[in-house]
């Protein structure tokens, strides 16, 4: 017990420095295209190697599916690990929007996810969906590859998911603000109601909840799929 209670301190820190930092440079910048995606891949490779030695570093429930899904964790551990990412992520935006108010500091953006457009038609829906799925499988599927111990790529691990976060988030941000993250989106989403009184994020945000655990789970079939002991033969 005492251990898996270090693990959710530990996703809990995780979570909360990458909405703090990664989304407050989000909301500082109004979404700088280079900035944001570089500081959601910095916060990744200093977490990977600071928490990620106790709890691996999920700080997003997509990923912890992904790991659940794979066998690598138990359901009861990802419900808890899941708990600790929410609450951090929301005290990481707490803590960043309530500076900058506090400070006075104009803000550009509010770091919050949306539909690809700005409008609620059934093409943007479906756009932005398909978008969430397909990053998120991208980013989950790398991470599931580079933390095999089969693969020999531990030590590494960390600066190859924080480049593909980088990745993932070039070609999302003006798409949809890139979210392959629940507790990220849900945090902004909350805070942009404490903060600026507006609902539109929160009522957007199922779609940034859906779609990247629905990729996160088609990650872990390929990875499955492709991971087989057969396929790992063959290639011997």
């Amino acid at each position: 017990m005492k251990n898996l209670l270090k693990k959710l301190i530990a996703e809990c820190i995780g979570t909360f420095v990458l909405v703090f930092a990664a989304c407050g440079v989000a909301a500082l910048t109004g979404g700088d295209l280079v900035a944001t995606a570089m500081t959601f891949g910095l916060v990744i490779v200093a977490m990977a190697y600071s928490v990620g030695r106790v709890s691996g570093c999920h700080v997003n429930p997509a990923v912890s599916l992904g790991c659940a899904l794979s066998g690598r964790m138990s359901w009861g551990e990802f419900l808890y690990y899941v708990c600790a990412q929410i609450v951090g992520g929301f005290l990481g935006g707490l803590a960043i929007f309530g500076i900058v108010k506090m400070a006075d500091i104009p803000r550009a953006g509010n770091a919050c996810n949306g539909v690809i457009g700005g409008d609620l038609t059934a093409g943007a829906v479906i756009g932005t969906l398909l978008t969430e799925i397909i990053l998120t499988c991208i980013f989950v599927y790398v991470i599931l590859n580079v933390t095999d111990e089969k693969a020999g790529t531990s030590k590494k691990a960390g600066v190859v998911i924080g480049f593909t976060l980088t990745l993932v988030h070039l070609l999302g941000i003006k798409l949809t603000g890139t979210s392959v993250n629940p507790a990220r989106s849900l945090a902004t989403a909350l805070n942009a109601l404490i903060f600026d009184g507006t609902t539109d994020a929160l009522a957007e945000v199922w779609m940034f909840i859906v779609a990247p655990l629905a990729g996160a789970a088609l990650a872990a079939l390929l990875y499955k799929f492709l991971n087989t002991e057969k396929g790992s033969k063959t290639e011997e």
